[in-house]
C-alpha cells in the first residue's frame, strides 16, 4: 500500500513514536489582557455614542406639526420647540425637493423668556419643495 512502509507500519509513525506536547501556561494572562482591551474599546465606544446623543445639554427637542407647499418658490412649516424659559434656541429648517436635495433653508431664533413654543415660519425656495423638516434646534 501507499501509506505503509516496508515494515508494515504507518509512514509517518504512530502517536507513541512522538514525545508528549509541552504544557503551555499563561493562557489566563492572555485572556485577561484580551478582556481588558475589549472593555476599553467598548467603554470608549459607549462614551462616544453617549457624547453624540446627549448633546451636552445643548439640544432643544423640536417636532413638526405640519407643513405646506403653497407655490414652487415658497414653503411653510408649523413646529413646536421645547426649551427652558431662560435659554435662547436656534433652529434650522430645511425644504427638500423630490430628490431630497435642499431647495431652501432658514435659521429661526427663539428668544429667551418664551419657553416651549409653537411657531409658524415660511421660507423661500429655489424650486418645488416636497417636504419641510427641522434639521436641528440648539440652545445658545
Amino acid at each position: 500500500m501507499v501509506t505503509e512502509d516496508v515494515g508494515n507500519g504507518p509512514v509517518l509513525g504512530t502517536p507513541d513514536d512522538f514525545p508528549d506536547r509541552p504544557k503551555r501556561g499563561g493562557r489566563l494572562v492572555v485572556h485577561v489582557v484580551i478582556g481588558v482591551l475589549v472593555a476599553i474599546v467598548a467603554g470608549g465606544w459607549g462614551w462616544v455614542m453617549w457624547s453624540m446623543t446627549a448633546g451636552g445639554g445643548s439640544e432643544a427637542p423640536a417636532q413638526v406639526v405640519s407643513f405646506s407647499i403653497d407655490a414652487p418658490g415658497r414653503a411653510e412649516i408649523t413646529f413646536e420647540v421645547y426649551k427652558p424659559d431662560d435659554r435662547v434656541a436656534v433652529c434650522r429648517i430645511r425644504a427638500l425637493d423630490v430628490y431630497h436635495a435642499e431647495v431652501g433653508s432658514k435659521e429661526v431664533r427663539i428668544p429667551a423668556g418664551q419657553g416651549s413654543k409653537q411657531l409658524k415660519e415660511s421660507l423661500d425656495t429655489s424650486g418645488q419643495a416636497t417636504s419641510v423638516h427641522i434639521q436641528y434646534c440648539n440652545l445658545v
